[in-house]
Order: structure tokens, then C-alpha cells, then sequence
């Protein structure tokens, strides 16, 4: 499904409504709305920075495990202003858990999930993954100092640190409560890896 906001092409994928359908029937659709929730605003960051800067995405392609925001004019900005864009997301993710949870510390019920899905959002892509914030921003850091083919070098060799001890993890949770999201995580990651 596509339509157009403004300059933007945004492309919503079929498979995303499918699984927000099987949520609904599962009985799991407020879950699911509070993850949606949080992507959006990860997101929403990153294009406020963008749009803060003067930039606006080319396309938007929302589908089942992933949100891109296509933005031919990277390579134009300065290292900074990637660097503020890229950050922005977890930021937001952050301080919307911090809002949220001091407001259920206060007594305002409901928000423990919707804190405890910013926190997740925020931290995943806060792993230093190449295909995640986390390696993005550390690579963009790298590069100040050494050559773009080293600092990816870095990065690939982070990624495989981080997702080799989460996959044994999700194993083991696997085997212990039949819990696969963790082995789920795990395998998303290393397939953003291999396609990288």
C-alpha cells in the first residue's frame, strides 16, 4: 500500500497489516500496539532531527520487521548532523521510559507496558549492530580517526561480538521457558549482518 505525504512516498507493507490482523485474533493487539508505538517514535526522532536539519526522507517503507527511511542526502550532511539524527531515535525511546515509568510510579496504571516497550526499542538499537543506531553512530565516530573500510572492519567485529553471547542466550531461554523472542532477535540480527 503506498501513499504520499507531502514530498515523501510512504509504503506500508501488507505482511505489517497481516500480523496486526493475528494480533488482533490472538487477543495480543494492545502488545502489539504498544511495540508499534515505540517504533514510531524511535522513528518520529529521527525525522524530527532530519526535518530540524532542513532534510526530508525520499521514501518511508514500513514492513514486518523493519522501518527504512530512504534519504538520498546523507552523504551531503556533515558527520554531526548524522551523527545528532542517528541518536535522536533511542533518545526519544528513552526519555518517553523514563516518562511513562515515573508516571506509573505515581500511580497512573497501564504505562509499565508501554515503558518497558520504549526501554526495549531504545536499547536494541542502541547495540552496536551495524544495521542498528548503535553501529551506525559508532561507525560514523570511528571514521573521524581511520579509514571507512576500518572502522567497518570495527563495527563487523562488534556485531558478531554482541550477537554471538544474545544467541546463546536465546538458546538457552529457548530450552528453559520455550521463549524464542531472544533466538528470534538473534537470528533478525545476524540475517541484517549477512545482507549488509
Amino acid at each position: 500500500m503506498r501513499l504520499r505525504l507531502g514530498g515523501t512516498q510512504v509504503e506500508l507493507s501488507y505482511t505489517l497489516l497481516c500480523l496486526a490482523a493475528c494480533c488482533l485474533l490472538l487477543g495480543i493487539f494492545r502488545g502489539f500496539l504498544w511495540c508499534a508505538a515505540a517504533i514510531a517514535l524511535h522513528e518520529g526522532g529521527h525525522l524530527l532531527m532530519m526535518v530540524r536539519y532542513g532534510y526530508f526522507p525520499e521514501r518511508i517503507k514500513i514492513a514486518l520487521f523493519t522501518i527504512d527511511i530512504i534519504d538520498g542526502k546523507r552523504e551531503q550532511r556533515r558527520t554531526r548532523e548524522n551523527a545528532r539524527i542517528i541518536f535522536f531515535g533511542p533518545f526519544v525511546n528513552f526519555v518517553c521510559f523514563s516518562a511513562s515509568y515515573l508516571l506509573y510510579l505515581k500511580g497512573i496504571g497501564g504505562l509499565l507496558p508501554f515503558a518497558a516497550a520504549n526501554l526495549s526499542v531504545g536499547l536494541f538499537n542502541s547495540l552496536p549492530v551495524m544495521s542498528l543506531d548503535g553501529g551506525q553512530l559508532l561507525f560514523l565516530l570511528l571514521c573521524r580517526r581511520h579509514a571507512p573500510a576500518t572502522a567497518e572492519r570495527v563495527v563487523n567485529v562488534c556485531t558478531v561480538v554482541c550477537i554471538v553471547p544474545l544467541a546463546a542466550l536465546g538458546f538457552l531461554t529457548l530450552l528453559r521457558s520455550g521463549n524464542v523472542s531472544l533466538l528470534f532477535v538473534s537470528g533478525y540480527l545476524i540475517l541484517a549482518l549477512l545482507n549488509h
